[in-house]
């Protein structure tokens, strides 16, 4: 006689880049596996892997997890984390008053949002006449350093992945990255000048993040202070 199968809950959600709703579940003992394997293994590759793996199983089928922005794919496992394993989240935070006390904090996951910057835009001025449209890392971005984790070594992989497109002679003549090798690429991004470089970066600061505010009380001055956690780490110990 075949063992009876458990019913699993199912809940709704829209992703933030889209507003698009989306039914997703918890992960079950199978995924669970899978994530605790990758981390005990500690390698990067394997844990940005696990998560990409649970939230394709976890919405069903229904997302093509590689395309999705970031932000996205953190706000699903965030989602699917809370109903899988419990909806608060406790961490321990350094105190910024004295930098050296730990206090013990607990975060109500259901409460973080993706936040965007005001100021925030996909298009970069290079100069008068040409410029850069970009889009958003991708969890493939970072399959080999680690979730959000943009360092000196892949700065240049990740930007050149976020090109849109390049344009020059106010938009009358465009090149599609994709028309480019990635060495030529590299190239375009290395003769950038400092502030030209900067206002790449601020493209990636100013993105859509995960991010939430806590208060953090210092069990040893007494004093209490404001902490923003951004990114899916922040959010875990």
């Amino acid at each position: 006689m075949a063992l009876p199968k458990l019913n699993t809950p199912t809940y709704e959600l829209e992703i933030p880049s889209t507003d698009e709703k989306i039914k997703y579940r918890p992960f079950l003992v199978k995924e669970e596996k899978i994530l605790m394997m990758a981390m005990e293994a500690g390698k990067s590759s394997d844990i940005t892997g696990a998560v990409k793996e649970i939230v394709h199983e976890c919405t069903f089928g229904k997302l093509d997890v590689s395309k999705l922005p970031m932000f996205d794919v953190e706000y699903l496992f965030l989602n699917i984390r809370a109903k899988s394993v419990g909806e608060v989240s406790k961490l321990k935070i350094l105190c910024p008053d004295d930098k050296e006390t730990y206090a013990e904090v607990e975060v109500d996951l259901t409460k973080v949002q993706v936040q965007v910057d005001e100021e925030h835009t996909n298009k970069i001025i290079l100069s008068d006449d040409a410029g850069m449209i970009m889009t958003y890392p991708t969890i493939d971005s970072f399959k080999e350093t680690g979730i959000t984790d943009i360092t000196p070594a892949n700065m240049l992989d990740v930007i050149g992945n976020c090109i849109l497109q390049i344009y020059e002679e106010k938009g009358e003549k465009v090149y599609d990255p994709k028309d480019q090798s990635k060495k030529e690429l590299i190239e375009f991004l290395e003769q950038l000048n400092t502030q030209q470089f900067k206002d790449v970066q601020n493209f990636f600061d100013t993105m859509p993040k995960l991010k939430h505010e806590i208060e953090v009380l210092n069990p040893k001055t007494k004093k209490k202070s404001k902490i923003t956690l951004t990114g899916l780490n922040d959010f875990f110990e």
